[in-house]
């Protein structure tokens, strides 16, 4: 009888052996072919080969890209011509840039974003919840015709709750309302905010449910856009989601700041196309016909207008658009570079980009939060910022509250504005939506926006670094080796 379970145990035991070769080897054909990063398919294939079926399981769930999206039904015939008709000053030959750095720059976007650079436009920064808000439900209050909403976080707070009456009054005007939050953002507030939205009689969505046995292998790619549209002539986009909190004069609990932008002219057409992106994706339904077609506005003085382009970043046939623009940034810059960004965890590449930069004597400047609100990301990024200090960058913490802001400033005349932070979430996972412009004027105005900020921070040195404690060094160390997965 021994010998009988004896043998049963060897048989299965070589069954489950023979199932994790012919899986893992599987796997590991897949990830040869497909990752891009060798330390990065070193590190699968021994996941993969060193914990047997767990490891093919992992690489299931969080290694493989399955997004795949048509951008057939975006824009309609007539569309694409009025958008087309403006794209014709879109610099396809970079002469309206006298600085050559810019030219560079612009040509650099044009293999990379896939989108015309528009002139005409205007930009308005808004500061925190106080500024945007107001903005943007006014936007709402206006709306006669449509209004697409994404958030990556819509609370239900006191702050959604004046979304969600305004979004109602515009629908029971006429106005056709659509909202997309991403799933995982949903979840921010409980209950969620998707209740109150279809009580009022709001079409609403989340983007890729992650909860759902079907799409466990898209756990980690989310929507983080933050886009809102309205008739097709009005924009909003940037860093802030819909919750309270945002309004630091208002004195909610867990303030946080941020920027937001106000957008007018030809460009609003690249913010639309992302949230019908995300909604067609999503839903499955046609966002056609007069009252959801991009209105093509120029502005009457058009040298004032700025010349944007929206640069569309996902896991899917837009991946990477926006590294491979913060890369042609720092290449094209001759005196100095400014960035602001909450979380800061640029890979390998990026890092050597910015300390050549800085070594070729232009200057970098880097505001970060002394307090971030996910302490792991605080703790890798300490453990980042070494070689960029001994190269001759300069890093500043700003003091509470935290600060969601994120830009990136070259020269005079390129900025760049949106929802993406530095890090392999925003730069390999997430879906984002940013805008480069190119104005000396909107550039000198963020420029003032950086060096408020930059009066209340304060300087981090090489030697404040190398002076923690070995294990504060060792815990910041650990969290570095983490930070593709932060």
């Amino acid at each position: 009888m021994l010998i009988h379970l004896l043998y049963d145990w060897m048989v299965r035991a070589d069954v489950l052996v023979a199932i994790h070769v012919i899986i893992a080897l599987a796997a590991s054909a897949h990830i040869v072919l497909t990752k891009d990063e060798p330390h990065a398919a070193v590190g699968w294939v021994g996941l993969v080969w060193l914990s047997p079926i767990i490891g093919s399981g992992l690489y299931y769930t969080l290694g493989i890209n399955r997004i795949r999206r048509s951008a057939a039904s975006i824009m309609g015939h007539e569309e694409a011509k009025a958008l087309d008709h403006v794209a014709l000053k879109q610099l396809s030959q970079a002469g309206i840039l006298p600085d050559p750095g810019m030219r560079q720059l612009a040509h650099v976007g044009n293999h990379v974003g896939g989108l015309p650079i528009l002139s005409s436009n205007e930009i308005q920064p808004l500061i925190n919840g106080d500024e945007a808000y107001p903005a943007m439900l006014a936007a709402i209050a206006s709306a006669k015709q449509s209004v697409m909403l994404s958030s990556y976080i819509f609370d239900n707070d006191a702050i959604g709750a004046e979304f969600v009456a305004a979004l109602k009054k515009a629908k029971q005007r006429g106005v056709e309302v659509r909202v997309l939050v991403d799933a995982t953002g949903s979840r921010y507030s409980f209950p969620s905010i998707i209740r109150p939205l279809r009580q009022a009689g709001i079409k609403c969505a989340r983007f890729m449910p992650n909860l759902q046995p079907t799409r466990i292998s898209t756990i980690n790619l989310r929507s983080h856009r933050k886009i809102m549209v309205v008739d097709g002539v009005i924009g909003f986009t940037g860093g802030m989601n819909i919750r309270q909190g945002n309004c630091i004069k208002r004195n909610f609990p867990s303030p946080v700041q941020d920027l937001h932008f106000r957008v007018v002219g030809p460009v609003v057409a690249h913010l639309r196309q992302a949230f019908i992106e995300d909604w067609v994706f999503t839903t499955r339904e046609q966002l056609a016909g007069e009252m959801w077609a991009p209105k093509i506005v120029e502005l009457q003085e058009q040298q004032k207008g700025i010349l944007a382009r929206g640069v569309l970043d996902g896991p899917d046939r837009d991946f990477e658009k926006t590294l491979w623009t913060i890369l042609g940034a720092v290449g094209a810059a001759r005196r100095r570079i400014r960035i602001l960004t909450p979380y800061f965890l640029p890979d390998a590449t990026t890092i050597r980009f910015l300390c050549v930069a800085a070594m070729s004597g232009v200057e970098i400047d880097i505001i970060l939060p002394e307090q971030n609100n996910i302490l792991p990301v605080q703790w890798a990024a300490m453990a980042t910022l070494t070689p960029l200090l001994q190269k001759g960058c300069r890093v500043y913490l700003s003091p509470p509250p935290f600060d969601h802001s994120k830009v990136m400033l070259v020269d005079d005349a390129w900025t760049m504005i949106g929802s993406a932070n530095w890090d392999a979430r925003s730069l390999r996972l997430n879906f984002e939506f940013n805008i480069e412009c190119f104005s000396h004027d909107f550039a000198a105005q963020m420029h003032d926006i950086f060096a408020a900020k930059l009066v209340n921070a304060r300087p981090l040195t090489l030697a404040d670094i190398q002076a923690r404690p070995m294990p504060v060094k060792l815990r910041d160390g650990v969290m570095r080796l983490m930070a593709p997965y932060l």
